[in-house]
């Protein structure tokens, strides 16, 4: 059993027009340098992936949380919390229903 079944390393490697294309979807500016930086970078987590494929997990049982305890679970219960009035009351200035701040742009 694959830990990524739809990944095969063999037919994906990362190319300079890859780390373009990738530059212009995600709008970052690239040079030489950085394009050679990230085809060296990619290509390390792809050879990464495919050492986590080579792994024998058939009898593992998928893993939710490493803390062997139950969550709490509280109630769900509607509370009342910053009602406006509530609020509205630590207004220096009263205002209906708003704060009123000082004008800062003349």
């Amino acid at each position: 059993m694959l830990i990524y079944p739809n990944f095969s390393s063999s037919l994906m490697t990362i190319n300079k027009e890859t780390v373009k294309k990738i530059s212009k979807l995600s709008r970052i500016a690239s040079n030489e340098e950085f394009e050679n930086s990230m085809i060296k970078d990619l290509n390390s987590i792809l050879k990464f992936v495919e050492q986590l494929n080579e792994l024998n997990i058939s009898n593992t049982e998928p893993l939710s949380s490493v803390v062997d305890q139950k969550l709490y679970q509280r109630d769900d219960v509607e509370k009342k919390i910053n009602e406006k009035k509530d609020i509205l009351q630590n207004s220096p200035v009263k205002n209906e229903n708003y704060f009123v701040v000082p004008k800062i742009i003349e």
